[in-house]
């Protein structure tokens, strides 16, 4: 996956999603990516799709909107565990846009995670690109509403500019605990979309985490490090 060069609209609407509230920090930001593979990506692609079983498609976790209007951090494992192989509630990714998933999480993250072995049920489609406006604006609007009001029309403006909402597949990206890279104290919740345009051969990826106030520098790093004050000593 390819970086590409991030245009001023994204510029205004990254600075603007950094947002210090009552509670904390909101840490947000838009990235887009060619799907073009680079470097060393043909071959671990290549390893991928031998490793990754016979089926070219893969089982998703069903998407958060089954759930109901709950949070983009709510998580569908109770779905996972009454869905058999042949459920209804299943839905399925190919291989390949599985890996410009992967890819692309380890591109956003590199070089503190490897992704590179997570699996197809992290990842869920969102049927709906009304529904996923909803969630994210109705977590923001929680806990910083006049700060997101301001940005909320450009936010979604410079996302169909870029990727052409409405041509887009929308997944997200659900990990437990021990893959996901905002795991560490002090996130307080997060959401990972994918707004993939297989037309244009582009993934614009949008992460947003709230960090509390008792957790010391988020910004300098871009993660989470182990700075989370204790007061329990102090009874």
């Amino acid at each position: 996956m390819k970086l590409l060069p991030e245009s001023s609209g994204f510029e205004a609407i990254n600075n603007a999603l950094n947002i210090e509230t009552v509670d904390g920090s909101i840490l947000g930001r838009l990235e887009s990516y060619s799907c073009k593979m680079v470097g060393q990506e043909k071959a671990l692609y290549k390893r991928f799709h031998s490793f990754s079983g016979v089926n070219d498609l893969q089982a998703l976790s069903p998407p958060q909107s089954m759930l109901g209007e709950s949070s983009p951090h709510s998580l569908t494992k109770s779905l996972q565990s009454s869905g058999g192989e042949d459920s209804p509630l299943e839905d399925k990714i190919n291989r390949k846009t599985l890996f410009y998933l992967i890819s692309t999480l380890n591109a956003a993250f590199h070089p503190d995670y490897d992704f590179s072995n997570a699996s197809s049920q992290e990842f869920s489609r969102e049927p709906s690109l009304e529904w996923v406006m909803r969630a994210v604006e109705r977590q923001m609007m929680a806990v910083a509403r006049a700060e997101f009001i301001s940005v909320q029309s450009a936010l979604w403006a410079a996302l169909d500019s870029a990727i052409c909402l409405r041509e887009c597949e929308i997944y997200s990206y659900n990990p437990d605990q021990t893959s996901d890279p905002y795991s560490e104290d002090g996130c307080l919740w997060s959401f990972n979309y994918f707004f993939y345009n297989p037309r244009l051969k582009r993934i614009v990826f949008f992460t947003c985490r709230s960090v509390s106030q008792y957790c010391g520098s988020p910004h300098d790093s871009g993660l989470i490090g182990d700075s989370c004050m204790d007061f329990e000593d102090d009874y």
